[in-house]
């Protein structure tokens, strides 16, 4: 990624890495606390409802920050689900930007559809194989299900896209959360 940082900084490109997710109505369970005696109990049954989320981390050669921005779905997010994403992320961005993701076949198809079809706002660069620890929106994930949602029992999918909705929109309005992810996957900013 080296290469694409620099050619991104010498034209002053953000950078965007991308990668998506899915939430489901089952809570995620994690260690609580709860007072001696009193054993906390989740009460839930076997849903099977999901959301799909797809994220980007957009950071600005200029000012360095990262901001995030993010999707959700109610279906699994395919080729077309990416190339709406990636292009209402160019009208936020309003430039050419370098678009860092995984090699997922919905991302590649999307990308060579978009590349076909808007060659002069994209350029490329691909993480390596099984290298989920280099992607900060992988951090996005983790930070989310097993931090702000971690024991949450949604009553519907209505509900579940309400939580998902605050709490990525609570970790985009903290830039220092973000660069801590980027540290994380050993990435510079």
């Amino acid at each position: 990624m080296a290469r694409g940082q620099k050619k991104s900084r010498s034209q002053g490109w953000p950078i965007v890495l991308i990668d998506e997710s899915g939430f489901m109505l089952q809570p995620v369970v994690r260690r609580t606390w709860a007072p001696r005696g009193k054993t906390p109990v989740h009460s839930s049954w076997d849903r099977h409802d999901r959301l799909s989320v797809i994220a980007g981390i957009a950071l600005s050669p200029v000012r360095r920050r990262p901001r995030l921005y993010f999707r959700v779905y109610a279906q699994n997010i395919r080729s077309e689900q990416v190339i709406q994403f990636l292009t209402s992320l160019r009208r936020h961005l309003r430039r050419k930007f370098l678009l860092v993701l995984d090699r997922y076949s919905v991302h590649r198809k999307a990308v060579r559809v978009l590349l076909e079809s808007h060659p002069d706002w994209l350029e490329v660069e691909w993480l390596p194989a099984y290298a989920p620890d280099l992607n900060p929106t992988e951090r996005v994930w983790g930070h989310s299900k097993y931090g702000d949602l971690a024991n949450f029992i949604p009553d519907d999918v209505a509900d579940l896209h309400q939580a998902v909705t605050t709490s990525l929109e609570a970790m985009g309005s903290e830039p220092h959360l973000l660069r801590s992810f980027f540290r994380h996957a050993g990435l510079e900013i």
